[in-house]
């Protein structure tokens, strides 16, 4: 039986003798770390910018027919629409639009779409803090958008063809 990948998972199964740590339906982030030791499971412990942070304390995965009820989910990050989305509300999202995909505590999928505010003086992308639920489904036919992160007050090296 093999370890699975590192990164985020949805439990279908509480972790044996750690049921209330780690019960069934949570997101959870699965771990190696880096000095070979044994593999992890985590809960997050805060959320900013649509995304899950993790810290101690981890529970120590001995039970790896546990890990084989893990469900993969994408990872959290920036990703296009590969179809359009019709609201109850009225409103809609394009196909191709850029989203951030996020998870709730449940490890269910949410959509945060890039909005761009006209008359700001950024020439950036917002994301709201209120997303969209999403299905699995549709979890896994979005499609990654490779954004390219830069630290605060970082150049960026750009090529220009004159």
């Amino acid at each position: 039986m093999k370890m699975p990948e590192p990164g985020l998972y949805r439990t279908q199964k509480p972790y044996p003798g750690r049921e209330s740590d780690i019960p069934e339906g949570v997101l959870v982030y699965l771990g190696t770390p880096a000095d070979g030791s044994m593999p992890f499971v985590v809960r997050p412990t805060s959320n900013r910018h649509n995304r899950w942070y993790w810290r101690e304390p981890t529970v120590p995965v001995r039970a790896l027919s546990w890990c084989e009820t893990l469900m993969p989910l994408p990872a959290e990050g920036f990703y296009t629409l590969p179809q359009e989305l019709r609201f109850e509300s009225g409103g809609r999202w394009l196909e191709n639009a850029i989203v951030q995909l996020g998870y709730n505590g449940e490890g269910r999928g949410i959509l945060f779409v890039a909005e761009q505010h006209e008359g700001s003086d950024d020439n950036a992308l917002r994301f709201s803090d209120r997303g969209r639920s999403i299905d699995d489904a549709l979890l896994k036919r979005l499609r990654w958008a490779p954004i390219l992160p830069v630290k605060q007050d970082e150049p960026v090296d750009v090529e220009v063809d004159a």
